[in-house]
């Protein structure tokens, strides 16, 4: 009972950062897709790690996401004035 409270748990988590990566590459904005896409890959490889998500399963949502954010293009920077 206690471990199918902790890996629902962190189960849900791991799918509420897969989701704000996932909406920061369809804003386009690179810079927010980056930083979620650090927190989605530290989430994943925990889980993993705890066994709650497959190694496997963690390391191909770590790959599908990471192509994605960097198909963005950069932000284009203001020149310096």
């Amino acid at each position: 009972m206690k471990r199918n409270l902790r890996n629902s748990s962190v189960e849900s988590g791991v799918k509420t950062v897969l989701k704000k990566v996932e909406t920061a590459v369809t804003s386009g904005n690179r810079d927010v897709a980056g930083k979620a896409l650090l927190q989605a890959v530290k989430a994943l490889n925990k889980a993993a790690s705890k066994g709650v998500v497959h190694r496997n399963t963690a390391s191909r949502n770590i790959s599908r996401l990471t192509k994605k954010v960097n198909a963005l293009q950069p932000q284009a920077t203001p020149p310096a004035a």
